[in-house]
């Protein structure tokens, strides 16, 4: 079976490349938690924030933006000292400063998804890469998104975030084109 060859032979990034990455997806926590998940992984490997994301769950209380919007100072030195997750104090804060931007964006278009599925007219772009060297890791649609985020105060929101945000929830279809996941994910 042929995947992205991006995908190493760990079972985590093998599930998840074949089952999540570059399905589209619309649910308002999900879409939250993957943006708070591609800010947490900047300058690192996805499959380091992988294999933490289930204790982040937990310490980032299911990822309800109306509880970690109301983090006090106390909750944020709990997390730093947490071994579950990276403790790095300004992506830790930033988590709360994007839960409250998130919070304002959902009053004012009634869900993320509708807000975030508007970068790509509400479908998916579907590319058709025949080798992972030809993916960019921006877009014009990344560019414009992050230009947006950061206006409404999202941090951690640069155009790179944006794009590995949009392959990661099926805003864009980056399986390369010989890759088994690539037709199947076309068709969602």
């Amino acid at each position: 079976m042929t995947r992205c060859s991006w995908v190493t032979a760990d079972p985590l990034y093998i599930q998840y490349h074949d089952a999540e990455w570059g399905v589209p997806l619309h649910d308002d926590r999900k879409l939250f938690e993957m943006l708070l998940l591609e800010g947490a992984q900047a300058g690192l490997s996805w499959l380091t924030v992988l294999k933490r994301r289930e204790h982040y769950r937990v310490a980032y209380d299911g990822f309800d933006p109306l509880t970690i919007a109301g983090w006090d100072s106390d909750k944020i030195n709990a997390l730093l000292a947490d071994p579950g997750i990276i403790r790095n104090k300004l992506k830790i804060e930033t988590a709360r400063v994007n839960a409250r931007a998130f919070l304002q964006v959902t009053a004012e278009f009634t869900s993320f998804a509708a807000f975030i599925w508007s970068f790509v007219d509400g479908r998916p772009i579907q590319n058709s890469w025949q080798q992972t060297g030809q993916i960019p890791a921006t877009s014009p649609e990344s560019d414009r998104m992050s230009k947006e985020l950061k206006r409404r105060g999202f941090k951690f929101a640069g155009s790179t975030i944006c794009y590995a945000f949009m392959q990661s929830v099926g805003l864009v279809n980056d399986h390369v084109t010989d890759c088994f996941r690539y037709e199947a994910v076309k068709k969602i």
